[in-house]
């Protein structure tokens, strides 16, 4: 189709043609929703099939392009009672098809006028499973959405963004100043956890809050001295964007945290910096884990548990047997568990420390929720050690 014929299609269905350019040359041409203008990031896909304003506001998304494989997207239209954080941070957003209509009581915006509004642009194709086929088969790429014309014109600026690779973007999404949650109205506080923020998501403080946890949250940058003066019974680093071996001064703090023997539970990248501290190394995926279908298996217990993931590095593997321990500057370890798609880590436990992490998201708002319990090994952690 020409670039005449498609605006004018563009047009009949109230939209204005726009195009999507792969870092390998491949296009997909569409029509334009929310911002107008160009964008460029990494090239994703979310598999979720509900969370679509989670999804938008995770900081875990920053400076990323992310297309939904669920086919209708903004049926629910955006409230202010979702987000994750204060604002979108995905680069960009591709679906099958935005919804016009927003149907439910909790909307105070559509999806189109939120990501105008934020200044993001998204495009609608009708190809994104033969895009998400592509990002499968090639993996992750940057790419970029900017109005429709000539693919090729694109390409080498495309080619210029920035890589994923050696990102440091936990302390750009970070919160600038320390903040507290408190326990909700009714609930007494049973423990003090300092979370370090690397990327942190609003239901992850909340989540530890209402089981009793005061939490004070800190910038990413936040040395040990820094956490280790709160007096915490805990602590806590969050999931966040980025490349883990680019973030070493988290490595820091988190082995400055293990030195002293307090309790210690790590989520998503803060799982990734665990294992960089016990002297793991760390890769980025073929296409990453996003969406909340990840099927996950505890090698203790055998037991399987649906997951909420976002992340595109992991932990890579120690050399020894599934599960079995390895030694550490902090004694034992083990990973604790895998993801039964690929094998890859998703858990690692300390055995002669009160140290553990998970890969997935326990809080997962909207769901699923089998991993809540890992909030719980949380305080139960805290509850040995006092």
């Amino acid at each position: 189709m020409a670039v005449g014929q498609r605006a004018r299609a563009a047009a009949e269905t109230g939209g204005r043609p726009a195009i999507l350019v792969l870092e390998d040359g491949r296009s997909f041409h569409g029509t334009g929703f929310g911002a107008d203008g160009e964008t460029f990031g990494e090239m994703v896909f979310n598999t979720g099939m509900t969370g679509y304003q989670e999804t938008l506001t995770d900081p875990s998304y920053a400076r990323q392009i992310v297309a939904m494989t669920a086919p209708h997207i903004g049926n629910t239209g955006v409230n202010d009672e979702d987000p994750e954080s204060p604002r979108i941070w995905v680069s960009g957003y591709v679906v099958r098809e935005p919804a016009r209509i927003a149907s439910s009581w909790r909307a105070r915006r559509s999806l189109d006028e939120e990501l105008a509004a934020q200044g993001i642009p998204g495009i609608a194709i009708t190809g994104t499973r033969a895009l998400t086929r592509h990002l499968r088969e090639r993996g992750a790429m940057r790419a970029a959405i900017a109005p429709d014309g000539d693919p090729r014109a694109l390409v080498d600026r495309v080619l210029a963004s920035p890589s994923m690779l050696g990102a440091d973007l936990a302390r750009e999404v970070s919160t600038a100043e320390p903040y507290t949650v408190d326990p909700p109205p009714g609930t007494r506080v049973r423990y003090r956890v300092t979370a370090v923020d690397l990327g942190i998501k609003a239901a992850t403080p909340r989540s530890m809050a209402q089981r009793g946890c005061r939490v004070r949250v800190l910038p990413a940058t936040s040395t040990a001295a820094e956490i280790l003066a709160t007096d915490p019974d805990g602590v806590f680093f969050s999931n966040g964007p980025g490349d883990p071996a680019a973030a070493g001064y988290a490595v820091d703090a988190l082995r400055g945290v293990l030195a002293q023997g307090v309790p210690l539970f790590g989520i998503c990248l803060g799982s990734q910096i665990l294992g960089r501290a016990l002297g793991l190394g760390t890769y980025k995926l073929r296409f990453g884990h996003r969406g909340v279908n990840q099927p996950v298996k505890d090698l203790a217990t055998g037991r399987v548990q649906i997951t909420s993931h976002n992340h595109g590095f992991a932990v890579a593997l120690p050399d020894t047997e599934p599960g079995g321990p390895f030694e550490t500057p902090f004694g034992r370890a083990q990973v604790s568990h895998i993801n039964l798609n690929d094998g890859v880590v998703e858990g690692l436990r300390l055995l002669d420390r009160p140290a553990f992490s998970v890969q997935y998201h326990p809080e997962a708002a909207p769901g699923p929720h089998d991993a809540a319990g890992e909030f719980d090994a949380f305080c139960a952690l805290m509850d040995r050690a006092r």
